[in-house]
């Protein structure tokens, strides 16, 4: 399987990540951004969105990085990483959803302000990310992985945005029960690392 991705795209990270900690075999393939290759007619072929990351297994194009994590659990049958017990399925889904929502609006937005000179509001995303990060505070107080008693896909689909928010002015010192999850995402067997930026408070 070929991963298409950047590296600097928290979307490519995380699927990356993702395949990474669940030991997924794969191969990198990257993007040049900066020369538009993403909008090319032979990328746009693999997603019309024109956006990383996206994952190829032969004939099986899989683009976005929520699909990939589901295509690749399912197909390498990583139950412990996407469980399918009714209530522990449930859990990993609301935070992928927040991942997609919530993170996306907040230290993503951010982010994308300082780091690629997105026109939004970076107040807004600020306040956005303080919020969704004192979520996180509060529901990991006892606990040490974001669904369920065991890391999951959710760990890896929040751990990127989150680890990466001082990259949008979002200061994470608040949040030492966030930062000790960050920690123990980090100690992980296949963890791999998101590259830095000296943007932000990271500057």
């Amino acid at each position: 399987m070929k991963l298409y991705h950047h590296p600097l795209s928290g979307h490519a990270h995380r699927a990356h990540l993702f395949l990474s900690l669940a030991g997924v075999p794969h191969d990198l393939v990257e993007v040049d951004l900066a020369a538009r290759a993403h909008k090319a007619p032979d990328f746009l072929a693999l997603n019309p969105f024109g956006q990383v990351p996206v994952l190829v297994d032969g004939d099986v194009v899989v683009p976005d990085s929520i699909a990939i994590m589901v295509y690749a659990a399912r197909k390498f049958g990583k139950r412990d990483w996407f469980p399918e017990d009714p209530v522990e399925a449930a859990a990993v889904q609301r935070w992928l959803s927040v991942s997609t929502g919530e993170i996306y609006n907040g230290p993503c937005a951010a982010r994308l302000v300082t780091l690629f000179g997105y026109d939004l509001d970076p107040a807004l995303a600020i306040k956005r990310a303080h919020a969704i990060l004192g979520q996180m505070e509060a529901h990991l107080a006892g606990r040490d992985w974001i669904a369920t008693g065991r890391p999951t896909a959710a760990d890896a689909a929040l751990y990127s945005y989150v680890s990466a928010a001082p990259e949008g002015n979002v200061d994470l010192a608040p949040y030492p029960t966030v930062r000790a999850w960050l920690a123990r995402v980090e100690g992980l067997p296949g963890f791999v690392p998101f590259r830095k930026s000296a943007v932000g408070l990271s500057a």
